[in-house]
């Protein structure tokens, strides 16, 4: 027997060793999977299959390399190049170019990437004389995407009550015609799109029982990796060419099923044994990654889940420390906690920077945690996506506040002009900057008197310059004579961005809706916290010079990989580290209001949160915040029920205090469609320039201990001044001193 089937475990030897029919392999979180699949095709080549004759398929082209890495220090280089190894769609592309004619395509068709897709989309509703605000081509193609992926052609599509009973429910009786003449258009142009490639490789299968045999023929050991994150179209493929000899081994962890948004369907691995009868079933239960305190709370919280493969997830390492809890009495809080904690164990510990992870449920939670980082000097990155104040939607506005501020700033007038599309196109835009070169004047003075700089526009554009220019002249004395917060929110809703961004409920949309509430969050903050301090200058100019300073960043240096790394769950699956912060643990959040009471939504959260914590090696830390800040408004948040499912004897509670499951209505986390209304609240209230002193300014003693409704918990070091000036000198637990102007202070006296 090889030396290396000797570094297995006794359940990884049994699975990399069985070759008499289908398996499953339920590999556990950090449990060796990628070990036990590199192990099990190198057995299988020393056993005599030849290279050529393994199909094994992964979902990123960074597993597959990996593992032909990991292969060809095993058998060679030579034999790993020759395997069939490679994504899905890469492998399915290879198979479709072969057989292309078969199919009625040439073999060098057209890939179409998502932008193509939409821009035909597009063309296609313009030919179809369908307004785009009922028909948005995102919709359309999320639309036409779904049915790809559940293997419904256009024909079928048509034919199917289901779908036109949806489509009228959504008046949108049409897309079934939309998605015919896709398919067409596509055919015409002799293109794919991603999708196509499991749809035209399962009908090139189902239609073509020659082609079918020949490649049943050819692969005569079929491995899938993270079989749980398999869509129809993929389980369906895979069925068709294992049929007949059954040499299918999957590997997967039914636990780490966290993206049905994206078509991913659990059923797959969970109903395996019924695809196919006589599978054997391999668990791997031993954790290599993390400590048993770690595991054994992931495990508590696991078997909340009805619909599971059961494992008994064990670690050999040592116990580890408890899991912290951590409750903030506010999201700003919560940031100066995790960033304290950070650098206490970098201090304490000597540990990288880099061995610690932030991760959050939705990307809009990051800007808190980047202005903690940075205000501690902390060095981060943002992981499978931008710094807060880079991402497109957050660009477009500030581009408005500024160009509000300062009409003649050229970038930002360019950036917004036509967005939303108001039918600015590039051409008025070129000549427009020409006669603002020529005349050496700024693109807005040409703008506002276009025909004073001999520019020739027909009544239409001139129409829609003047109406652009109105909305800016509108948007500059908002923002003369109201906070950041005020001006700022106003803005957004009349600009039009608030109404493109919840066209839809797509991911991406939901995700930019998000992002643009937190930056309404950012404004109300940055209003709050300056009243407080003493400091009146809280107009959107102040705003944007702060913000300025924030954007303003060195890039990265190659090299420079020592940082903490924020992002989300779903990006941190497959990674880890030795200090994990899992943060945002409230109803609303984490679970998602979008779970709603749906069960099978709600275990995919779980799943989500077994994810999350399962990513630490040493240390895992849990935190919520008693408060959050949306569009200006205190609202109040319960912990998450997901902290109450896991073992207290595994967690290290705040103050012996175990989380209660909540009873309370689940709070929206995400902004109505197209009501960018900030309410007022009955504790904050917007503050404007033009607000008066308190007449009952709080009176406080030094010694006293308050709790202040963002920075939490602080002892009165000492108090000057009084009446409209009084101030105080408080020292905060987490965010250290402030000083505070007490009638614009936020706190009560313990």
């Amino acid at each position: 027997m090889s030396d290396y089937i000797n570094e297995l475990n006794d359940s990884q030897r049994a699975a990399v060793l069985y070759n008499d029919g289908p398996s499953l392999v339920i590999a556990g979180a950090g449990s060796g999977k990628t070990r036990v699949l590199t192990y099990k095709i190198a057995y299988l080549l020393e056993q005599g299959y030849r290279p050529w004759n393994i199909l094994a398929l992964t979902f990123t082209n960074k597993a597959a390399r990996e593992m032909k890495e990991r292969i060809a220090r095993q058998v060679g280089r030579d034999s790993a190049s020759k395997l069939w190894m490679g994504t899905f769609h890469s492998m399915f592309l290879r198979i479709l170019r072969t057989e292309a004619d078969v199919l009625g395509f040439p073999r060098d068709f057209t890939v179409y990437d998502t932008a193509d897709q939409k821009s035909l989309i597009r063309t296609l509703l313009k030919e179809m004389k369908l307004d785009e605000k009922t028909y948005k081509p995102g919709w359309v193609q999320s639309r036409i995407s779904n049915a790809k992926n559940h293997l419904v052609t256009p024909a079928a599509y048509a034919n199917s009550r289901e779908a036109y009973e949806a489509d009228q429910a959504a008046r949108v009786p049409a897309v079934r015609d939309v998605y015919k003449k896709y398919w067409d258009r596509c055919r015409q142009s002799a293109a794919m799109d991603f999708d196509d490639l499991l749809l035209y490789t399962f009908l090139l299968f189902r239609d073509h029982p020659d082609v079918l045999e020949k490649y049943r023929a050819h692969f005569q050991y079929i491995l899938v990796d993270e079989y749980q994150d398999t869509n129809l179209a993929q389980h369906a493929i895979v069925c068709q060419l294992g049929a007949e000899h059954s040499r299918v081994c999957v590997v997967g962890d039914d636990a780490q099923s966290i993206y049905s948004f994206r078509g991913a369907d659990i059923d797959n691995i969970l109903t395996f044994t019924k695809a196919w009868p006589g599978a054997k079933i391999f668990k791997l239960e031993q954790n290599y990654r993390s400590t048993q305190s770690i595991v054994g709370a992931a495990n508590s919280l696991i078997e909340k889940n009805q619909r599971q493969i059961h494992k008994e997830v064990y670690s050999k390492k040592e116990k580890g420390d408890s899991l912290g809890v951590f409750k903030a009495y506010s999201d700003v809080e919560e940031g100066e906690i995790v960033g304290n904690k950070i650098q206490a164990l970098h201090r304490r510990e000597h540990h990288a920077w880099a061995d610690f992870a932030i991760l959050y449920r939705t990307n809009a939670q990051s800007r808190i945690f980047e202005e903690a980082l940075r205000k501690r000097s902390v060095p981060y990155r943002i992981y499978g996506g931008l710094s807060f104040y880079q991402r497109k939607e957050i660009k477009d506005a500030v581009a408005y506040f500024r160009l509000t501020v300062n009409p003649h700033d050229e970038e930002a007038l360019k950036r917004v002009i036509n967005y939303p599309a108001r039918g600015i196109g590039d051409t008025t835009v070129g000549r427009l900057l020409q006669a603002a070169d020529a005349h050496s004047v700024s693109l807005w003075t040409v703008l506002c008197a276009p025909q004073a700089y001999e520019l020739s526009l027909n009544k239409g554009i001139l129409g829609k310059l003047q109406a652009f220019r109105t909305l800016i002249e509108e948007c500059t004395v908002l923002a003369s004579t109201q906070t950041a917060y005020e001006a700022g929110t106003e803005i957004i809703r009349r600009t039009g961005i608030i109404a493109d961004i919840c066209q839809d409920n797509s991911p991406e949309n939901l995700s930019r809706q998000e992002n643009i509430e937190e930056l309404a969050n950012g404004l109300s903050d940055f209003c709050t916290q300056r009243l407080e301090e003493g400091d009146t200058r809280t107009g959107l100019s102040d705003f944007l010079s702060e913000v300025s300073l924030l954007t303003d960043q060195d890039t990265d240096k190659d090299g420079d990989q020592d940082k903490v790394t924020l992002m989300t769950v779903h990006s941190a699956k497959g990674l880890e580290f030795r200090n994990v912060f899992v943060v945002g643990l409230e109803e609303g959040l984490f679970p998602s209001s979008m779970a709603g009471d749906s069960p099978r939504a709600l275990e995919e959260e779980r799943r989500l949160f077994y994810v999350a914590i399962t990513r630490a090696e040493e240390h895992c830390f849990l935190s919520y915040a008693k408060s959050r800040i949306r569009f200006g408004k205190m609202e109040f948040c319960s912990p998450s029920r997901f902290l109450h499912d896991i073992d207290a004897c595994y967690l290290d509670l705040p103050e012996n205090d175990i989380p209660a499951r909540s009873t309370a209505p689940t709070p929206s986390y995400r902004p109505r469609q197209q009501t960018f209304v900030p309410p007022a609240s009955s504790r904050m209230k917007p503050v404007s320039r033009a607000t008066s002193a308190s007449k009952d300014t709080p009176a406080v003693q030094e010694g006293q201990l308050i709790e202040h409704e963002r920075f939490g918990r602080g002892t009165v070091i000492r108090v000057e001044g009084a009446g409209e000036n009084a101030k105080a000198t408080i020292r905060f637990e987490n965010v250290g001193e402030k000083q505070l102007l007490l009638r614009f202070a936020r706190f009560k006296i313990v």
